[in-house]
């Protein structure tokens, strides 16, 4: 059903489909991350270390703010997926144009937020006083922006169930460039330092949604877009949110635990910050590349669960989990690997930084394939309509676990005063609590399919 032909996924092979899909959606997922990379390179090269940790300390409040609403979107997907895999079309038009309306009513609303509680969140956050001014400012500008990221996000939740992932990567292509273009002539021509990227960063954003809305606008068949029919439209919203909510709460728990952990890195001083903010944004490119077989795994899942075919849904899960191990553990051992002169890109003369940098690197991304696996069954399940477990899951195993593992063991170790090993502790939270999680929802999912395959029976 993407232009011209039905997008369906209920019979055939699986591996070349999943890969085929998937793949687009990880380049469009990578460069994505390079926005945000993109700035902190920038400001690294031709500014100063100071720059690198007020434009890295955002990350964890950025997602913070937005993930709700980019978890509600996941619900879009999930609904869309299901409606094609069991052949209802003519329920698609209220829910695509509901889709567009919640992004654009939600960007609103992160602007108006964020960009208003900019100094305050960060102050809540611990942010060094030498960072903090740049930080706030970078934040100001970047939450401008966030109408356009809305749009462009969730138009992608339309276009993605219908096959067409290419174009999504297309236009965050041409956003992309866009973004390094402005960057390098705004920090090193007009020397605007963080307020440079922050703007070619809200440009760039614009441009996507442009694209995006533009080829929303042109689509054929059920899926396309007419300006005049965008609204919110109660049963689709009441779907999209019954699916996305869970996935937003727990994407908001998730963040808030990050944003404790980001606080108590603050509090080791500016080379911790700027060390794992460059290794943070590295480590983001390989979960996003596992992230898109988990996204793909959720609409091929969503779809084969809205056909009836049940039979097909341990093929599903099976592949996407072998696909995020394989592409985990090959990304993550080049990583590390290749530690340090990947971290040299953002921070060419910091040894300190460099150094907490490596030590996120080696034991954070070394284990990431386990998050993937996570992940992976995570969006199993809401592909099969199931999002209330993953979120709690989530929120006990990864999130609960870690914000008691502040308080107790980090706080036990920073009180010596070694503030390396204080932040190695710290970090040891992540490989744990994705751990724990993984278990609880592979248990679930078993139980689940046997429930499926009963009534099928």
């Amino acid at each position: 059903m993407s232009d011209n032909n039905a997008f369906l996924l209920t019979r055939g092979p699986i591996l070349k489909p999943l890969i085929a899909f998937s793949f687009p959606i990880m380049l469009t997922n990578i460069l994505q991350l390079l926005f945000n990379a993109a700035d902190i390179i920038v400001v690294g090269q031709f500014v100063d270390e100071t720059a690198v940790a007020a434009v890295g300390s955002n990350t964890a409040l950025i997602n913070l703010l937005i993930n709700l609403f980019v978890g509600i979107s996941l619900g879009a997907t999930v609904t869309i997926s299901i409606k094609i895999g069991a052949k209802q079309d003519s329920e698609l038009p209220d829910i695509v144009h509901t889709a567009v309306a919640m992004g654009v009513l939600f960007g609103i609303v992160m602007a108006a937020v964020g960009f208003l509680g900019a100094r305050t969140f960060l102050t809540w956050m611990s942010t060094p006083s030498d960072v903090i001014d740049q930080a706030s400012l970078y934040l100001q500008i970047y939450f401008c922006g966030t109408p356009a990221f809305m749009i462009y996000t969730f138009g992608r939740s339309v276009l993605v169930p219908t096959g067409d992932t290419k174009r999504p990567l297309l236009y965050l292509t041409i956003s992309g460039i866009l973004n390094v273009i402005l960057n390098l002539i705004l920090v090193i021509v007009f020397h605007l330092g963080v307020a440079g990227v922050a703007i070619a960063t809200v440009v760039s954003q614009i441009l996507s949604a442009v694209l995006m809305m533009r080829a929303l606008f042109r689509l054929k068949g059920p899926c396309r877009i007419y300006p005049e029919r965008i609204r919110i439209h109660r049963k689709p919203f009441s779907a999209i949110v019954r699916l996305g909510l869970p996935a937003g709460l727990q994407s908001v728990v998730f963040s808030i635990s990050n944003v404790m952990i980001q606080s108590s890195v603050n509090s080791l001083g500016t080379a911790y910050v700027a060390g794992n903010s460059a290794a943070n944004s590295l480590e983001g490119f390989v979960y996003s590349s596992m992230d898109a077989f988990s996204q793909g795994c959720m609409t091929f899942s969503g779809q084969n669960f809205g056909a009836r075919r049940y039979e097909r849904l341990n093929r599903v899960y099976g592949i996407s989990i072998l696909c995020n191990i394989v592409i985990g553990t090959a990304l993550g051992g080049l990583t590390c690997l290749f530690a340090v002169p990947l971290l040299r890109i953002y921070l060419p003369e910091a040894p300190d930084a460099l150094t907490a940098g490596a030590g996120r690197l080696f034991i954070i991304v070394a284990f990431d394939f386990i998050c993937g696996c996570m992940n992976c069954t995570t969006n199993m399940l809401r592909g099969m309509g199931k999002s209330v477990f993953p979120m709690i899951a989530t929120i006990v195993g990864c999130c609960g676990l870690r914000i008691v593992w502040i308080f107790t063991i980090f706080h036990s170790v920073f009180a010596t005063g070694n503030k390396t090993d204080a932040y190695h502790a710290l970090l040891i939270s992540y490989p744990v609590s994705w751990l724990l999680s993984f278990a609880a929802l592979f248990l679930f999912y078993v139980i689940t399919k046997k429930k499926l395959d009963a009534q099928a029976a």
